[in-house]
């Protein structure tokens, strides 16, 4: 996230464990201690669709397959750490053991009907996902 000339590119996945709504506690700042999804930056020469993944296992332990789009959340002021525009995949756990790691805190499980309020615009990508 050097060239601030150009939005950066993050991706952020929802995953549920038993009916749960996967969500990390973020190890870092900005929203250090606050719910957050599981996600990052998206890596020179790595697809959105495997940014997710990986982003998703470093933080969470969990194995997990795409099964679609959520959408794209673009609004320049979501970060304050300048414009990022991410992508929101909803996910499949298909292995991996739940295990906080990489910028995660730790690991918390959410109601996905009534999850906390959480970092950046996660509320609005769940609202989203939920077809709220």
């Amino acid at each position: 996230m050097t060239d601030r000339s150009h939005p950066a590119v993050t991706v952020d996945g929802l995953v549920l464990v038993d009916r749960k709504l996967v969500v990390i506690r973020r190890g870092n700042e900005p929203f250090r201690g606050m719910p957050a999804l599981p996600g990052g930056f998206v890596e020179l020469g790595e697809t959105t669709l495997e940014a997710v993944v990986r982003e998703v296992r470093e933080e969470t332990g969990l194995e997990t397959k795409v099964l679609r789009l959520v959408g794209v959340f673009s609004d320049p002021g979501r970060d304050p750490r300048g414009h990022t525009v991410t992508i929101g995949y909803a996910l499949e756990a298909v292995g991996g053991r739940l295990k906080a790691g990489s910028d995660a805190a730790a690991i918390v499980l959410v109601d996905p009907d009534d999850p906390p309020r959480m970092a950046f615009d996660h509320n609005e990508i769940v609202r989203k996902w939920r077809g709220l």
